[in-house]
């Protein structure tokens, strides 16, 4: 079988899945190992980023898929998706973002963070496949955890949570500064109060 049949083979799978499809399955298939396989598609992913293509290969995870490519969404929708879009408020994205930056986070965990109960917007997060259910935690009551799937990565455009944006670190005072601060500001007001005394 030469790398004709074989890019071959594995458009056909991708095409024929219509979903992401797990690089061990493409192995299975063509009996090839992890390294010849990604060879195989990274080589396509450049054929149909170079090529003038209405579809792509993507990666998400460890799982590739085949799908059309953003710019001509705006002729595809109308036409074959009677869908309506996602709408998410700031709430939702905001507990979205939560549980982004914190795989296997509860229910509890996230109303501790924003303050309010986050039921109804678990709720439409499923309902957009944007999260799903991560196993129960080792506590009393084995609250459910959450995380986000792969809906979210192709939605946002990410390969893997590795390429989100990262954190603003907070700038923390060391134990040193506090106390040379708090020098300062108490010279600062013997001083004023000198001032005080001899104006007055």
């Amino acid at each position: 079988m030469d790398i004709v049949e074989q890019k071959a083979i594995i458009e056909a799978i991708l095409f024929a899945a219509g979903k992401e499809v797990e690089i061990t399955t493409l192995m299975s298939a063509l009996e090839l190992s992890h390294k010849e396989v990604e060879l195989i598609l990274g080589q396509m992913r450049l054929e149909y980023q170079e090529k003038k293509h209405g579809l792509e290969i993507i990666k998400v995870n460890n799982c590739y898929q085949m799908c059309t490519k953003k710019e001509y969404f705006d002729y595809i929708y109308p036409i074959f998706d009677n869908r309506v879009k996602p709408s998410l408020s700031s709430a939702a994205l905001e507990t979205l973002s939560i549980i982004a930056y914190n795989p296997k986070i509860t229910r509890a965990e996230i109303d501790n963070i924003r303050g309010v109960s986050t039921d109804g917007v678990l709720y439409k997060l499923q309902d957009y496949n944007l999260i799903e259910e991560a196993g129960r935690m080792d506590a009393p009551g084995r609250p459910t955890m959450y995380r986000v799937t792969n809906e979210f990565l192709k939605t946002f455009g990410l390969k893997s949570l590795d390429e989100l944006p990262e954190l603003p670190k907070i700038k923390e005072e060391m134990p040193e500064q506090l106390e040379i601060t708090e020098i300062e500001n108490n010279e600062n007001k013997e001083t004023t109060l000198k001032d005080d005394i001899t104006s007055s």
